[in-house]
């Protein structure tokens, strides 16, 4: 049998390069940013060292220290309990001293240790004695740039020559009382904490045990022994002592180029110029995704009718050819037809993120937020949410207290994620007309729909705050990275996974809820006219049919709930469908509005159907207040089964994410009816 391949774990701070760093290495796509928390779990991949050895190379996420109180940092702690034979800390050259303090800690519990000095290319004058770092903290130390791959050969080299080497602890010497906890915490570990670790294992439970954590494999005599012993000062001093350290040993570091980035920053940080710097940049980017995608989308269009009309005049008369017509082709096809859309927006996303600027947003937002009992840290993943929840949520990791990250969690659906981003297009385009004086009309209303969502999601933080999840504010803190011009390849490689996510729903939920609403419109079946009818007496077929399906029964059940927010039965259906995915929606109005119609290439769009549909006494069916009430309705509704499945899955239990899908739900009917009932009432209707 071939011996087992080594387990090396790839460990640092957030935002030092370590993804890259393990992409350079493994040839991996990784997500990579420049912002902390894009890592949310541990991600492997094989590493070749030379023609005859590889690795098990382990991207483990960000942290700053390893004391446990964060999810983010449980997962670090836990990779060192499962024994790497190595750990690669990457270390950012320019933040020496702060991000050395992990490396002291990984040397008290006598973890071989390889310190991959990075960012070397963006210091000036002489870059650090990696000969005197390596002396003092008794590891390797390794000079390389994860960006232009120098050092990467050496460090490959160095990285085999210390898999089987033993590490002694590294011994600081303690004031005398946190040398008293120590002693009488270290009887107390369990087994596998025991050895030459020891004594780091008892430092690692004195500052992460506390009355509220979330820690797992704690024996309860432990547990006890260190929150009698704990006082408010024992982080202070242990902190204290090893940053003591650091400072007498580790020589001053050199400095670094970044004027341009200090200069940028005197503006997007600014409290006045940088709220207009971010509104500007938000509505270009809705702009953009009408201007810039509408050509895109006009072609999809064309496609989807082509294929459909090629579809009939090659398929016999029949249910079959309604299936793949109206259910497969047009149901799936009037949701990808906004893929352009989505594109851009990750697009635009990717850039903020390489480029750091989503960083500064959080510090700017902070501002805010910390006046509604929300830590600023929790808007890295709000921010995430516009692109998806499902990802956000998991990044709630990245925050220490659970009290914060359940807050963060409850509010993150509300964000305006890519899947409601088909729902507004449709209406807006449908409803909303160019203006003749040129003004951005569509680009407004998004923007406005993208700030509404915000807003709520901000207010609910902070009525959750008061009531559900009470807790005290912490401060932000959190590192900013230095602003970088963002890596095509990244943003790129962020577009095309998202898009292929967003491709393999459309194959998958949307296709399978698109068929099941196709059943449940075109059953039961009644009796067609004989064909020659009357054009009159086929609509008036159509018509019955459609109401008298099991769809329209649903329709019809409900209508008593959305009457009072404009909505009618038909409009009841698509919310029936959104439930499973918002997306959905848009394939169920296309099924709605083309059960039992003809479908060629000359077939008007769904948004033009939508335009042209009116209530029995003949006025439109979508005005812009229903359409208004409608697009509100989705912003604020918990319609996403798979951002459940996350919360649950995070939470451990049915409780938050059933609490979740009511007070969303609830939100969105209230907002919804004061719209429509408030716009009746102003003459609106």
């Amino acid at each position: 049998m071939s011996p087992p391949v080594p387990l090396v774990a790839l460990l640092g701070n957030p935002n030092t390069g370590k993804t890259t760093l393990f992409n350079r290495l493994t040839s991996s796509n990784a997500r990579v940013g420049n912002y902390p928390g894009i890592t949310v779990d541990r991600t492997s991949a094989r590493c070749r060292l030379d023609a005859s050895q590889v690795i098990e190379l382990l991207d483990v996420p960000g942290c700053y220290s390893l004391t446990a109180r964060s999810p983010e940092e449980q997962i670090a702690v836990q990779t060192l309990l499962d024994g790497p034979q190595l750990v690669v800390v990457v270390v950012d050259a320019t933040n020496l001293i702060r991000n050395l303090y992990l490396v002291l800690q990984l040397a008290e519990l006598a973890v071989p240790v390889v310190v991959a000095l990075n960012m070397i290319d963006e210091l000036t004058g002489s870059p650090p004695d990696t000969d005197a770092l390596s002396a003092v903290l008794a590891v390797p130390v390794v000079p390389i740039s994860a960006r232009t791959k120098a050092g990467l050969g050496g460090l490959l080299k160095v990285i085999k020559h210390s898999l089987d080497r033993a590490s002694a602890p590294l011994m600081l010497d303690y004031p005398a009382e946190i040398e008293e906890d120590l002693a009488a915490l270290m009887p107390l570990l369990p087994d596998r904490w025991r050895g030459p670790k020891k004594r780091g294992m008892a430092l690692w439970a004195l500052m992460s045990v506390e009355e509220d954590d979330t820690l797992t494999g704690i024996p309860d005599a432990l547990r006890a022994a260190v929150l009698d012993r704990q006082t408010a000062d024992s982080d202070e001093a242990i902190i204290a002592t090893r940053y003591a350290f650091l400072d007498a040993s580790i020589p001053s570091p050199a400095s670094v180029r970044r004027p341009l980035s200090d200069r940028i920053d005197s503006v997007l940080l600014h409290p006045v110029a940088g709220f207009g710097v971010f509104v500007v940049l938000m509505l270009a980017m809705f702009q953009s995704l009408f201007s810039w995608a509408d050509p895109m989308i006009g072609l999809v269009e064309g496609a989807v009718s082509v294929l459909s009309g090629l579809a009939v005049r090659v398929l016999p008369e029949g249910l079959l050819t309604d299936l793949v017509v109206e259910g497969v082709i047009g149901g799936v096809g009037n949701v990808i037809v906004f893929l352009p859309q989505i594109l851009l927006l990750f697009f635009f996303i990717g850039l903020m993120e390489d480029s750091g600027y989503m960083a500064r947003a959080a510090h700017l937002m902070d501002r805010v937020m910390k006046a509604l009992g929300l830590q600023g840290r929790a808007f890295v993943p709000m921010l995430s949410g516009f692109a998806c929840a499902v990802p956000a949520v998991m990044a709630t990791r990245t925050m220490a207290r659970h009290r914060d990250r359940m807050l963060t969690m409850m509010v993150i659906p509300l964000m305006t994620c890519s899947a409601r981003l088909p729902v507004y297009t449709l209406l807006i385009a449908a409803l909303f007309p160019p203006r003749e004086d040129g003004m951005p009309l569509a680009a407004l209303i998004m923007m406005a729909l993208y700030v509404f969502s915000t807003a709520v999601a901000l207010v609910a933080a902070w009525v959750l705050g008061k009531t559900v999840l009470r807790g005290q504010h912490e401060p932000l803190l959190m590192e900013l990275p230095p602003m970088r011009l963002p890596t095509p390849i990244s943003t790129l490689r962020l577009m095309w996974q998202r898009g292929r996510v967003f491709l393999s729903e459309a194959g998958s939920v949307i296709l399978i809820c698109t068929l099941a609403l196709w059943a449940l419109l075109s059953f039961p079946q009644l009796p067609e006219p004989a064909a020659g009818s009357p054009e009159a007496e086929v609509a008036a077929w159509q018509a019955e049919q459609l109401e008298g399906s099991y769809a329209g029964q649903l329709g019809h059940a409900i209508e008593p709930v959305i009457a009072p927010l404009g909505f009618d039965w038909k409009m009841g259906v698509g919310l029936i469908g959104a439930f499973a995915a918002r997306e959905v929606f848009v394939s169920t109005m296309g099924l709605v509005y083309g059960v039992g119609g003809e479908v060629d290439e000359e077939s008007p769009p769904l948004r033009e159907k939508l335009a042209a549909e009116r209530r029995p006494d003949g006025s439109p069916t979508y005005t812009p207040l229903v359409g208004i009430s409608l697009m509100v309705f989705f912003a604020l509704a918990c319609q996403c089964m798979s951002t459940l499945a996350a919360v649950k899955r995070e939470t451990g239990g049915y409780r938050w994410p059933t609490f979740l899908f009511f007070y969303m739900t609830a939100l969105a009917w209230v907002f919804s009816f004061a719209i429509y009932q408030g716009g009746q009432l102003m003459g609106w209707g």
